[in-house]
């Protein structure tokens, strides 16, 4: 019961000042509340340390991604498969995340690059930009002493060196080496090694050994130097296409001397290469394996490999070996691969099916642009997307795509910088129409999100670099 004193104060009060209000609790509220409301401010979900691609679809909050901060529990391989149609926006993601990346000092980048147009491959601009010389392998200017790797260079271990000679000859024959053959080829590599010793040996010296096997070879054996000689001539007809065949030139001398590997980027430049011929997987080849031995290093870096047409890489079996064994490694020394592929069906139906799954299922990020409906069924099933996830594929419109970063599925909306804009979008079309792809992409009840997404990502990019350097 209330005092007597309190109900006739009350009652005074009234008759005075009129009835008197209820009074009211303070209103009190978490950040996640707040968060909740405010969609645009709430913390990415992948985190706040990274590069920021843009914002998610439909909540409208920052979208930011980092293989090296998440590797661990939240990401188990810190590789990366970007899938899509032509036109629809992987080469302006791949370009602003390298370049965003490079904001931070501890970061490494190489790129082969396989696509150009008017002479020069689709990065030269950036790599203008950033007073970098792209290393372009060109058979014709290779004659001219252009730029040359060398498969047996002695950086690379003698393996390293076996296994590559066999990968180039079984990519071009098109099926594995004999027992035979692989013997002539071992035992070819092992007498130049062990007899050139005042230079580099050269492709053209595993070549004359083949043809001229040493008698010590046959009769450690037990075998006829005509047989021999015979085992070894169908492989060295293959290597005499580097010497003296279409792709002479880039890779019969010793290796080029100069190649800047401490620069923040380094661009491969294959666009002189017909991307539909056997030469393209060779040149991955050589030049993965030639990476793998002299550019990786157990330091501190990070260092990112990325590659256009990697179909040529994962729908090789011999190849795919190669780089299965560059991806392992590179979990420990701080590498992450990007493979930017066109269709999964180039790949996971092909004879290199084994592989090809081997080294998807390395990639524990996978991004997915546009895609008709029946491919993006079978990505689906692939990848194992959800079903949500797979009816949108087709209808995703340019610069969005679906991400899936270990189970974690979002559709992202990728934003280009003003100044970001002249350097990755090269083709003329996709500049002249770059301006409208926002307001296509998006319906009308969006356009306030993004605006807001916009400016949360020019205000976190200064906390966030401060965050990982």
């Amino acid at each position: 019961m209330r005092d007597p004193l309190s109900v006739l104060t009350d009652a005074f009060t009234s008759f005075l000042f009129g009835k008197v209000e209820t009074t009211r609790l303070p209103v009190r509220t978490s950040t996640g509340q707040a968060q909740a409301v405010y969609l645009p401010t709430a913390a990415p979900g992948l985190g706040d340390s990274g590069v920021i691609i843009g914002r998610e679809v439909y909540s409208g909050k920052g979208y930011i991604y980092d293989p090296f901060q998440l590797y661990g529990q939240q990401l188990p391989a810190p590789h990366w498969l970007v899938l899509g149609e032509s036109g629809n926006g992987k080469s302006a993601l791949e370009k602003t995340y390298v370049l965003r990346q490079l904001r931070f000092k501890d970061r490494q980048v190489v790129v082969l690059d396989a696509q150009g147009e008017d002479g020069v491959g689709e990065w030269n601009l950036i790599a203008q930009e950033l007073g970098i010389t792209p290393i372009r392998l060109d058979p014709m200017a290779a004659l001219d002493h252009g730029i040359r790797l060398n498969p047996l260079d002695p950086s690379i271990t003698t393996t390293g060196q076996l296994a590559l000679l066999r990968t180039i000859i079984e990519v071009a024959m098109g099926h594995g080496l004999d027992e035979r053959a692989g013997f002539a080829l071992k035992v070819a590599h092992s007498y130049v090694n062990e007899t050139i010793v005042d230079r580099q040996p050269v492709l053209s010296d595993i070549v004359e050994q083949l043809r001229h096997p040493e008698p010590e070879s046959a009769e450690a054996m037990n075998v006829a130097i005509d047989d021999v000689r015979a085992w070894g001539l169908d492989v060295a007809l293959v290597l005499d296409r580097l010497v003296d065949g279409d792709l002479r030139g880039m890779f019969d001398g010793p290796t080029t001397v100069g190649i800047d590997l401490d620069a923040p980027l380094i661009v491969f430049d294959l666009s002189h290469i017909d991307r539909n011929s056997i030469a393209m997987p060779i040149l991955m080849a050589i030049v993965g394996v030639w990476l793998e031995h002299t550019w990786i290093r157990p330091d501190r870096k990070k260092r990112i490999f990325l590659v256009e047409e990697a179909w040529h890489i994962i729908n090789s079996p011999f190849v795919a070996q190669l780089f299965q064994r560059l991806l392992k490694f590179g979990r420990r020394l701080g590498l992450s691969f990007v493979a930017v592929v066109h269709h999964l069906s180039d790949v996971v139906d092909g004879a290199a099916a084994k592989e090809a799954a081997a080294i998807l299922k390395m990639a524990s990020t996978r991004t997915i642009y546009a895609q008709k409906a029946d491919e993006a069924r079978a990505t689906g099933r692939v990848l194992g997307l959800p079903r949500w996830a797979v009816e949108i594929i087709p209808t995703l419109t340019p610069g969005i795509a679906v991400w899936d970063v270990n189970g974690n599925v979002q559709v992202v909306k990728h934003l280009v910088t003003e100044t970001e804009r002249p350097l990755v979008f090269t083709d003329r079309a996709m500049t002249e129409s770059s301006d409208d792809l926002a307001d296509d992409a998006l319906r009308a009840a969006e356009l306030e999100a993004e605006e807001r997404a916009a400016a949360f990502m020019e205000q976190h990019l200064g906390d966030t670099e401060s965050t990982v350097a």
